[in-house]
Formats: C-alpha cells, sequence, structure tokens
C-alpha cells in the first residue's frame, strides 16, 4: 500500500523534465541522524506514510546520482532514476532504524538492483545476462577494460581473477557486449543487397519441402544401387573382408581376426582392404 502512494507525489516525475527534476530534487533538505530515526521510528511502528514520503524525497538526489553511473548503457536517464525510485522506496519499506545504519547506505542495494534488473531487460532484445556470474561481468567488464580494444588473454585473465569468474565467461561477456540485435527481417527501405543480409533470407528452412524430399531419396536410392554394382567387381575374399570390417554392424572384425580366418599376415589383410576401396570408388565413380 505504501509504494503506490508514495508513486503519487505531485510534480515529482523525471519522465517530464528530467532536468528539472534533478533541480527539484537537490534542492531538498539531507536529513540529519536524528530526523532520520525519527521518521524511521514512526514508519516502522504507526505505518505513517508521511514519514515514509519525507524519508523518501529526502533520498531522491542519491537515486539521481546513482542512475547518472549508468548512463553508458544506452537507456534513457529518466528511466532510470525511475526504476531506481522504486528501489528506494523498497528500501525506506524495509528499512529498520533500530539497526544502526543510515537508510542511503541501506539503500544502495536496492537502488541498484532495480536499475540492474530494468537494464538487463531492456539493453537488448535478447537477453545477455541470466546466471549470477554473467550479471557481475556485464555491469563490471566495461569499468575493467583499458580500453576499446579486444582483451589481450593476460588482461582477461586479470579480470577473470578479480571478478571471481572463469577465463571463457569474460570472453564470451566480451563478446556478447561488442555485439549488436539484428532484425529478423530487413527494415522496409532495404535495397536487395542490404536485405540479403538479413536472416529471413538465409535462414529458410527448406527440410519439409516435398520436391527436396523426393530428389534426396532418389539420391539415396542410387547411391545404394552404385554401391550394389560396385560390390560385384570385388572377388571374394576381398567382398568378405570388406563387409566384416564396414558392413556387419553388430560385430566388425579387426584385421588380425581376418589375418586368422584367412591365414595370411594382418599387413595384408590391410592391403586387400586398401584396394577393394579404391576398386570400389573407382566403381561408383565410372
Amino acid at each position: 500500500m505504501m509504494n503506490t502512494q508514495l508513486q503519487t507525489i505531485p510534480t515529482l516525475t523525471p519522465g517530464g523534465n528530467v532536468n528539472a527534476y534533478i533541480q527539484t530534487v537537490s534542492g531538498f533538505d539531507i536529513l540529519s541522524l536524528e530526523r532520520e530515526q525519527a521518521l524511521g521510528q514512526r514508519l516502522a511502528y504507526e505505518d505513517d506514510l508521511d514519514a515514509a514520503r519525507e524519508l523518501v524525497m529526502a533520498h531522491l538526489r542519491f537515486v539521481v546520482h546513482i542512475a547518472k553511473s549508468y548512463n553508458g548503457y544506452g537507456l534513457g536517464l529518466a528511466d532510470l532514476i525511475q526504476e531506481g525510485n522504486v528501489g528506494l522506496m523498497k528500501a525506506v519499506k524495509r528499512f529498520d532504524p533500530n539497526k544502526g545504519v543510515r537508510l542511503v547506505s541501506f539503500a544502495v542495494h536496492w537502488i541498484k538492483a532495480e536499475i540492474h534488473e530494468y537494464i538487463l531487460r531492456n539493453w537488448r532484445i535478447v537477453k545477455i545476462a541470466t546466471t549470477k556470474a554473467q550479471r557481475k561481468l556485464f555491469f563490471n567488464l566495461r569499468g575493467a577494460k583499458k580500453s576499446l580494444s579486444w582483451l589481450s588473454n593476460d588482461e582477461a585473465s586479470a579480470i577473470a581473477n578479480d571478478l571471481g569468474v572463469n577465463l571463457k565467461d569474460v570472453q564470451q561477456m566480451e563478446g556478447r557486449l561488442a555485439s549488436h540485435d539484428m532484425g529478423f527481417d530487413a527494415p522496409a527501405d532495404a535495397d536487395d543487397e542490404a536485405a540479403s543480409y538479413a536472416p529471413a533470407h538465409y535462414l529458410e528452412d527448406h527440410s519439409q519441402d516435398p520436391a527436396l524430399a523426393v530428389e534426396n531419396n532418389q539420391f539415396d536410392n542410387l547411391q545404394v544401387d552404385q554401391l550394389r554394382s560396385a560390390l560385384n567387381v570385388l572377388d571374394e575374399r576381398s567382398l568378405a573382408i570388406l563387409q566384416a570390417r564396414f558392413l556387419n554392424e553388430d560385430n566388425k572384425a579387426t584385421l588380425h581376426e581376418l589375418a586368422d580366418q584367412f591365414q595370411v599376415s594382418a599387413e595384408r589383410i590391410r592391403q586387400l582392404e586398401k584396394n577393394a576401396l579404391k576398386k570400389l570408388k573407382l566403381a561408383m565413380v565410372a
């Protein structure tokens, strides 16, 4: 109930004029420790929404400061501030003045958490970070890189050690950050050459095409017929060796087993096998 009412504070909407909003919230007084404790007590024990309102408004400037640090993700500052304000209100609702911790220190976690979720939801169409390690990399890798060039193996290893993640995770996230979304279809005003690069042009599925299915079936039958004809050119021993070595799926024979069977050396069996395969290849090509 508290969150809904707090969001109706008049004239404090960063989506309207973000500069005017920042100027307004910067004019609110910072609470003393004693005043903050008193307001926290009223909210915790009396559910006083006016106390909650004052706590929120006094800390809106801190949300702006945190939101500005996430400007490099291509999202609007007003939207980042709005999400941060949601986190601030959640922090105020959970604030316990008896813990001896200032609200601003407690609220930082909640403010950043809401901003992080918003960025991950909106930075790309496809969600770029899902695991805890990927989230950590997403928000730390940019700051860890010293230039816009690709990381060397030593640099990537150092970042992996600092963040407590695998080297492979660092390299994968770097590639994700460097990539961009691509529409499945080409833009309406794209020319023929540009349209040919759209996934819709080259990801078409032809596997269920009836004509292609008939063609593949005919090709398979032709291959089988050619193999049968080619096997007829082999002598009885060569044919038996190929059948035992390649056509018997249940129990394929070894060179030494065939050597014992035909009373020759294993090397001789290998030579006969090689010659038989060569004859097969020539017969199927002809």
